[in-house]
């Protein structure tokens, strides 16, 4: 293996996971096209191809870069859990909000990243389920939390917004249950 940690001569690769998916982070995701975003990072479309398959698969690693960025690096837990939730959805709002169209493109139905939906997921119900909620009450919380703030997201763009972030926040957050309530009907 040689210094570039490649094996044999030659340059280094001019394109990576994370260059694709910071070319298509540069522009609205909603629209875009894989001759756009191999023109942005400078390479044939045959060069682009060779990392992803298809306008799907830059997505799925436009994806990974958005968790990776909004998950908060602390695991919920008792003491932090609704704190820990807060700057989910913020974190949720500044990098969503920074990309054009990529609030718009998650609120609407699509084939999530399993690996990187998984992650947001499972974080997401195990603050809930810190806070007190049973498992089938923190996955609705989390179905009304993750709706919620991506729905309000895309409703709004880049535009300001009524009612402001931070009251539909916390006026979210205050109504979502902590308990499961036993006498509810099951759907």
């Amino acid at each position: 293996m040689n210094s570039t940690g490649r094996n044999g001569p030659g340059r280094p690769p001019r394109l990576s996971r994370e260059r694709i998916a910071e070319a298509a982070l540069q522009g609205d995701v909603a629209t875009l096209t894989m001759r756009e975003l191999a023109t942005r990072l400078g390479v044939s479309h045959s060069s682009l191809y060779r990392w992803v398959p298809d306008r799907d698969g830059v997505l799925d690693l436009v994806s990974e870069v958005m968790v990776d960025r909004v998950l908060p690096g602390d695991e919920p837990d008792a003491g932090n859990w609704l704190d820990w939730l807060e700057r989910l959805a913020w974190a949720m709002h500044d990098e969503f909000l920074a990309v054009p169209g990529y609030a718009a493109h998650v609120a609407r139905p699509h084939r999530h990243h399993l690996a990187s939906f998984e992650r947001l997921h499972d974080r997401a119900v195990a603050a809930f389920r810190a806070g007190g909620a049973g498992t089938r009450q923190a996955e609705e919380n989390w179905s009304v939390f993750g709706l919620g703030v991506v729905r309000w997201l895309a409703a709004t763009g880049s535009a300001p917004a009524e009612p402001p972030f931070a009251l539909y926040l916390g006026t979210l957050l205050r109504g979502l249950p902590r308990h499961d309530d036993e006498h509810r009907p099951h759907a």
